[in-house]
């Protein structure tokens, strides 16, 4: 029998009452750094990374299309280490997060800082809508103009923005590390001969790009009833999944027939095989961060099609306003420069990044130069085992760095 999702905070305890048994060791502490996250002036630094006794730097980076972004900086371990170049990586989060999903492990399982303890500069973006990046330079998140933009923007705009900034303050091409929509965004811009210039190697963890097989049932549900156009139609443009806009998505979302929401996190990103679970405290009561309802229904229309286009806006009009022809031009995978070193990391469980749809997109790299492209299936996991793992670092960061250290 589904459950009907009538408060997202009643949602959040029923999750974490039923989804996730045992003791949830540590999670009161978890409580402690939100409570701490949110009263701090500084933010991430302050709260998350000088407590565990990293130097953190924030800088602020404008879009060309005059959203204003935050990065935060690791520039070396807890052990200090040489005073030589560092070699700089960047870390992308996918949607509905920000770049505290990185954090939110101990110091020896996330990546973030296994990086910075082994000699990388760590650069963490946080995109735009999500907590710190919320200011552009002549709109406010209370314009529907502000939330006028989906996953195409952040390809064509965020990425250049952030890698182009790393890039000049480091003076050195950089590694990308991409989760989720974090490989989206990467793949569609590298297939557009965006960044190629600035970028060494990237690992893509849980790759998205087609997700005609996934066989998450809300999303699956969602993207069928056409949930962001009706999100649209409602005149609503920012998507905040704990708020009103969140709570009316999953009534709809969770009445549907055969959809269960009793397990949230499950129903969304398959069986997390490996998460500590005062981690999934933290990530449920603060990580879930607003997007823009267009970027939902670009997933949606993605799935629908089993073709990676740019944002249909709807009429043919529209389309041509915006590209110069009638429908939406696609993103050719293919034209992804073969030389360009990839790492694709995927879960056995993934329900969002099916591997059915993962070999779909390796068989658009298929001419990929062969020394230049690895592909790791890890069948026990799913999508959120990459970056909160407890196991990740043996499993998946060990073999990342040295893939690195192999293209450096």
């Amino acid at each position: 029998m589904g459950f009907r999702c009538f408060n997202w905070r009643l949602v959040i305890a029923f999750v974490l009452s039923m989804g996730f048994q045992g003791e949830l060791v540590g999670a009161h502490g978890r409580r402690q750094l939100v409570e701490s996250l949110e009263a701090a002036d500084d933010g991430v630094c302050t709260a998350v990374v000088n407590p565990q006794g990293y130097e953190c730097r924030e800088y602020e980076v404008k879009t060309q299309d005059g959203y204003i972004l935050t990065m935060h900086r690791i520039p070396q371990g807890r052990g200090g280490g040489s005073a030589g170049k560092r070699q700089p990586v960047l870390l992308q989060h996918g949607v509905l997060s920000d770049g505290m999903t990185w954090l939110l492990n101990p110091p020896q399982q996330s990546l973030v800082f296994v990086l910075a303890d082994k000699g990388f500069d760590v650069w963490i973006t946080h995109g735009r809508g999500t907590r710190w990046s919320r200011r552009h330079e002549s709109l406010n998140t209370s314009d529907a103009a502000y939330w006028a933009w989906s996953w195409d923007e952040l390809a064509s705009y965020d990425l250049p923005a952030t890698v182009g900034f790393v890039f000049q303050q480091t003076g050195q091409k950089l590694h990308y590390v991409g989760h989720s929509m974090g490989t989206l965004t990467a793949l569609s811009a590298f297939s557009e001969g965006k960044l190629v210039d600035k970028i060494k190697s990237a690992a893509l963890l849980t790759p998205v790009a087609y997700l005609t097989s996934m066989t998450t049932t809300i999303g699956r549900a969602a993207a069928s009833a056409f949930a962001g156009e009706m999100l649209g139609a409602l005149g609503v443009a920012e998507f905040d999944p704990k708020g009103a806009v969140g709570t009316m998505f999953l009534e709809f979302v969770c009445a549907m027939p055969g959809v269960k929401c009793y397990d949230l996190m499950a129903s969304l990103t398959g069986p997390n095989c490996c998460l500590n679970d005062s981690t999934v405290d933290m990530y449920l009561k603060y990580e879930l961060q607003p997007t823009s309802v267009r970027t939902l229904d670009h997933f949606s229309q993605t799935f629908r099609r089993g073709v990676i286009t740019k944002y249909d806006h709807g009429s043919s009009t529209a389309n041509m306003a915006a590209y110069g022809q009638s429908s939406p031009p696609e993103y050719h995978l293919s034209n992804i420069p073969h030389h360009l070193p990839l790492l694709l990391c995927y879960g056995g469980g993934d329900m969002l990044s099916d591997v059915k749809d993962v070999q779909l997109l390796l068989n658009d790299l298929s001419n990929h130069d062969v020394d230049k492209l690895v592909a790791q299936l890890v069948k026990e996991y799913a999508h959120l085992d990459f970056v909160m793992g407890v196991n990740a670092k043996q499993v998946v960061y060990d073999g990342l760095i040295a893939f690195f250290d192999k293209h450096s």
